[in-house]
């Protein structure tokens, strides 16, 4: 199946899932903002929402309101 097209959204939340898993995006640590995610990762903002959503789905991130995006950890 690595063969196959992915969409943006996923391959950016795989990239930042593999850098919790590794340690780099330790538990509790904060995500950039959107608008930030658009210039590090050079995508669109429409991008970032779906990668965040993504991450949240597969209880990697939880987003507080008005607070951010947070690290909960890796599942094993």
């Amino acid at each position: 199946m690595s063969g196959l097209p992915q969409y943006e959204y996923v391959k950016l939340a795989d990239r930042i899932a593999a850098e919790i898993k590794s340690g780099k995006l330790a538990p509790g640590a904060a995500l950039p903002g959107e608008r930030a995610m658009t210039e590090i990762y050079g995508v669109s903002i429409g991008t970032v929402r779906r990668a965040v959503r993504e991450l949240r789905e597969r209880g990697l991130v939880a987003t507080l309101p008005a607070k951010g995006t947070f690290v909960v950890g890796p599942q094993e």
